[in-house]
This record gives structure tokens, C-alpha cells and sequence, in this order.
């Protein structure tokens, strides 16, 4: 077996002192620490936060070893068959996908921050911790005097754990499986509540794959007192980071129940049906993939829908969510040049930052609005006999449990067995190219008795001039973020991230809108600030709206065959 020791020794400091035991006989050993990290599809690089390396053998003696790479290192083995790695980590970052120490916890993410032995990746391995007695530990894995136990260093990898003497705790059950929520920070539960809603959402999950793939599963929560929003998917497990504390329970119940209902859909769909590129996970280098719109796109479609078909949302909350989904796909005009596939291999380049203007599009929204589209289709393909559901318990059931990957092609034929219709097309046409799909999804929401309207945006400064913008940090000026191509904006030849301070001459604060406004036929003169320069910039005049703002809205009467599609969508 191979262990693992955790030791916290100065949680000032935030280095956690991480111990690697194990027996060899070999003369070369290379030991690797993960690249990046499963749910999160770039390189994390998380050897940037390892100091003091050292590898001891028989009778304390320091082993000579090199680097051979960015995280890799390679030891010349001197007939020692017992040998110690012992390193410091570096915790100073809290999200939901990252490993964090102060006085108040220890939060790890082994995938971040445990190496392991090249070759030796199947065998068994314990994890064991020296923390405070008053400790609680909230772990997924098999947990005996403070150890943890893995039957492989995949399963390690894939199991956060958090050590706090503020853990708080509650658990339900569903069809012989108990669902634990743990809670760390500041926060005032109301249990009845919160249970009541994650039974229902579970439940009905459940309902459509038939069975769960885990026995016990848990809902980590790290609570903070500023804006966070943050959830990672594990197999028995997932992370969620989310605040501030005091809206929990007030504005932000329905983003914790969104990304909790999400995370929970990942067991199935990308822990247990997956991309064949990633099955199995490859960390020592980017796993690139072209399905984002599945493993991604299906579960955030899946997972606010999944409220609705609960009860635990209303159709008007469900549709808010889905129709910002409208709204980003309608305010990136990449959409005319990049396709959802192109995005998804590029993740590892610049997915999860804005990265140049319009370059690409999200597989989240794209990959949403397209289930939404293929869940349509199947329905009206089948008269309201089956759905989109269908599709992933059949993935689930034929790959998952048979341990093979899908591919593009897997997903292709599961549309076409399950609706009877081919989708070959379709797929080309907005999947694979970047066609434009508005119309095929307007289509799709009148087949089940909704409608998309529009109306110019309520601001300003986005309908008027086509700029989208955020306050700037000192709360004095708006920082330019987005420019609709055509627009008063662009004409001006205004850039991204000038700072709007004033129209004629008036400081404008954080919100130019009112000024605008008052200025409205009049020539408006702003002054920006670009670069260290402050410029004066007349806007040109325009009658038309750019910016819009969409909603989705039921009709006020659905015929018979919009009612049976409506029925089968939400069921």
C-alpha cells in the first residue's frame, strides 16, 4: 500500500507538509504531480505551489533526484526499498477546485497537490491526518482514526476532503443512497428548506437514469462573506463555492440550488459517461475534447431543468435561467464564426477567460441552447414519447457501465435510435459548423407552447450607443467590456477597457446612463480614459437599437400538440 501523511504545522504560513511513503525496487523512479485537474479543462500547474522537494531513503539518506519536467521528477535509487518524498504546498487559494489552509480549516483537493508514483497508479493507498482533535472530516472515501483509504490514485485524486472544527452537517436518503451536505463557514441554515429541495431534485434525477452510481454521495459547500460562485463534479462528491453568506438563503438560493442540481447531474454525465479522449483521464497533459456541448452543455441544460421537473422551480423561475442562456448566445457574436466544437477543444487555450473579443463561444451556453434543441427534436420526433432523457440513461447504460468512453459519433446514433429520425444534418449544421440556430430554436420553443420575445435593452448605453460595460474598481468611471459590431460605439472607435468618466463634461460616476439620457437628441461628448490618456470622443447619432434584451414567456393558449410536448418536456 501506499501512504500518504498530512501534517499542519503553521497554518500562518499556509504550506501544507506532505509526505509520500512507499516500498520499491527499482533504480529509477519518476513521480508526477497532475497537470490540471478533471472539471476544469486548462493546465492548472500546480507544481508552482511545491517547495523544499526532498526524497529520503533507508536510514535518513537524501536521494539524489532531477526534474525533468514541469511536474515530474525522476529519482536515482540507490537499493533503497523504503522510500520518503516530502515536499510543502502552497494553499493560499480557495475555490471549489483548489486546496486551502488557515486556522480555521484544511480543504484539499488531492488531484492539486498529491504526486504519485509513475506506473504504480492502480495500487491501494491510505491518507492519513494530523490535525486538531476538535476536527471534524468530511470525505467521500472510507474514513478510519483519521485515515483515509483509495483503491486507486484515480479515486484519491477525485476525493476532496475538508477538516474543520466548524463543519456542519445534515444527510438525507434516496432508494438506499444518503446524500451528505456539509457546510464550512458562515452560515445560518434553514435545513427544513434546503432538504426538502435537494430530496426533490435528487429524486427526480434518480427517476430517469433508474439508478444512482454511488452509494454515498457529498455535497461539499464552502460558504465565504463575498461574491463567489464556483462548483466542481466528482464522482461521489462535488464542491461548491458560493457567497456571500448573508444572501445564501435570500438571492442566492436559487444559484445554489442551480449549481448543486448541475454538479449532481455530472456524476452521471462526464464522471460516469464520458468522452472517449478522456476515458481514462490523462494528467500529465491537456485531454482535448470536442463535446463540451455534452459533458458541459447537456448537464447545464439538464440541471436547471431538472428543478423545474422537481417542482422545486415554477416555469417563470426556470425560464429566467434558460433565457440567459438566450441572452449570452445573442450578445456573443462569435457565434457567426467559431462553432461549439471548435470552443470546446480550445478550452485548454482560453476557456475560462473572456480572452480576445468574440473569438469564441461557451460551451455551457451553446451546449445548453443545443440540448434544448435535441430534447425538442427527439420529443417531436417521437410524438411525446420520449425525450433527451432517454438519450443519456441510454449512454449511461451502454458505455458507463460497460467502461468505454463515447464519441461524437456514440451520441449521434443514440439521437437517431431514440427519436427514429436521422440527426446527421443537424449536427453538421450546428454542431460541428456554425450555422445559425435562432430560428430552430424559436421553432422549438413554440413545438412545446413558449415564445422568445425581445425588447431594447433597458440601458442606455448598451440599446443607444452598443456597449456592454462594468463599474470600474474606484467606482468612478464604467470599464468598456463588449462593442456591437456597426455601433454608435465602434464608429466613435471606442476600445475595450476605456473608461468612461463623463459625458460633456459632467463626471458620470459609475453610471453614465443618467447623463445619456438627459443628453438624449443632443450631441454627447465623452470623455475616457485610455492607456494613461484621457480623450474627448463625440458619439455619432443613431435611430436604431443595438443591444436587446430577450425573454422567454408560455403562451397564453397551446394547442393539443403543443400541450403533449409541454407535458413530456417538463415530465
Amino acid at each position: 500500500m501506499i501512504n500518504y501523511h498530512f501534517n499542519i504545522e503553521n497554518p500562518s504560513n499556509q504550506y501544507i507538509q506532505i509526505q509520500l511513503l512507499f516500498e520499491t525496487k527499482e533504480k529509477k523512479i519518476q513521480i508526477q504531480l497532475p497537470s490540471w485537474r478533471p472539471g476544469r479543462y486548462e493546465l492548472g500547474n500546480f507544481a508552482k505551489n511545491i517547495r523544499n522537494f526532498k526524497v529520503i531513503g533507508d536510514e535518513h539518506k537524501l536521494l539524489r533526484f532531477n526534474k525533468i519536467s514541469k511536474d515530474c521528477w525522476e529519482i536515482e535509487n540507490n537499493d533503497c526499498q523504503k522510500i520518503k518524498i516530502d515536499y510543502q504546498y502552497y494553499a493560499s487559494e480557495l475555490n471549489a477546485g483548489s486546496t486551502y489552509l488557515d486556522e480555521n480549516q484544511l480543504y484539499v483537493n488531492p488531484v492539486n497537490c498529491c504526486v504519485y508514483i509513475v506506473g504504480r497508479e492502480n495500487e491501494e493507498i491510505s491518507l492519513q491526518i494530523n490535525a486538531p482533535s476538535s476536527f471534524k472530516i468530511a470525505c467521500a472515501l472510507p474514513i478510519k482514526n483519521s485515515s483515509f483509504y483509495a483503491k486507486n490514485y484515480d479515486v484519491l485524486a477525485d476525493s476532496p476532503f475538508i477538516c474543520s472544527p466548524t463543519l456542519q452537517y445534515n444527510k438525507y436518503i434516496i432508494k438506499n443512497h444518503t446524500f451528505h451536505l456539509w457546510f464550512q463557514g458562515e452560515i445560518n441554515l434553514n435545513w427544513e428548506i434546503l432538504l426538502n429541495d435537494f430530496e426533490a431534485f435528487t429524486s427526480k434525477q434518480i427517476e430517469k437514469f433508474i439508478e444512482f452510481p454511488v452509494e454515498n454521495y457529498h455535497f461539499f459547500f464552502q460558504i465565504v462573506p463575498y461574491p463567489a460562485y464556483h462548483g466542481v463534479e466528482h464522482q461521489s462528491s462535488t464542491v461548491i463555492l458560493l457567497g456571500p453568506s448573508f444572501e445564501l438563503f435570500k438571492n442566492l438560493y436559487s444559484e445554489l440550488l442551480g449549481v448543486s442540481s448541475h454538479e449532481l447531474y455530472h456524476t452521471w454525465n462526464v464522471k460516469s459517461i464520458r468522452p472517449i479522449e478522456m476515458y481514462p483521464y490523462n494528467f500529465t497533459k491537456e485531454n482535448y475534447s470536442r463535446m463540451g456541448y455534452l459533458y458541459e452543455g447537456v448537464t447545464t441544460y439538464m440541471g436547471d431543468l431538472f428543478l423545474y421537473k422537481s417542482g422545486v422551480f415554477d416555469l417563470n423561475q426556470y425560464l429566467i435561467e434558460l433565457g440567459s442562456q438566450v441572452q449570452k448566445h445573442l450578445d456573443n457574436f462569435a457565434r457567426f464564426t467559431y462553432s461549439v466544437r471548435e470552443s470546446s477543444f480550445d478550452t485548454w487555450l482560453d476557456g475560462y477567460v473572456p480572452g480576445a473579443p468574440f473569438r469564441k463561444v461557451s460551451i455551457y451556453t451553446e451546449g445548453c441552447l443545443l440540448a434544448f434543441f435535441t430534447d425538442v427534436f427527439i420529443i417531436s420526433k417521437t410524438n411525446g414519447k420520449h425525450s433527451l432523457d432517454e438519450v443519456m440513461k441510454r449512454l449511461y447504460f451502454d458505455f458507463y457501465l460497460n467502461e468505454k468512453g463515447v464519441s461524437e459519433e456514440d451520441y449521434i446514433k443514440a439521437i437517431e435510435n431514440i427519436s427514429g429520425a436521422s440527426f446527421q444534418e443537424l449536427f453538421k449544421a450546428f454542431f460541428v459548423e456554425n450555422q445559425p440556430f435562432e430560428s430552430i430554436l424559436i421553432e422549438s420553443l413554440q413545438l412545446i407552447g413558449l415564445d422568445l420575445k425581445h425588447k431594447p435593452s433597458s440601458k442606455y448605453i448598451s440599446s443607444k450607443l452598443g456597449l456592454k460595460c462594468v463599474p470600474s474598481s474606484d467606482n468612478q468611471g464604467v470599464i468598456i467590456k463588449s462593442i456591437y459590431p456597426g455601433s454608435p460605439a465602434e464608429m466613435a472607435s471606442l476600445m475595450q477597457e476605456d473608461e468612461i468618466i463623463a459625458v460633456n463634461s459632467y463626471l458620470s460616476q459609475n453610471d453614465p446612463d443618467k447623463w445619456l439620457n438627459y443628453f438624449d437628441n443632443q450631441e454627447k461628448v465623452i470623455t475616457i480614459k485610455r492607456k494613461g490618456k484621457l480623450l474627448q470622443i463625440t458619439l455619432p447619432e443613431s435611430v436604431r437599437n443595438y443591444y436587446l434584451e430577450y425573454e422567454i414567456v408560455e403562451l397564453r393558449e397551446k394547442n393539443h400538440i403543443q400541450q403533449k410536448y409541454f407535458e413530456k418536456w417538463k415530465s
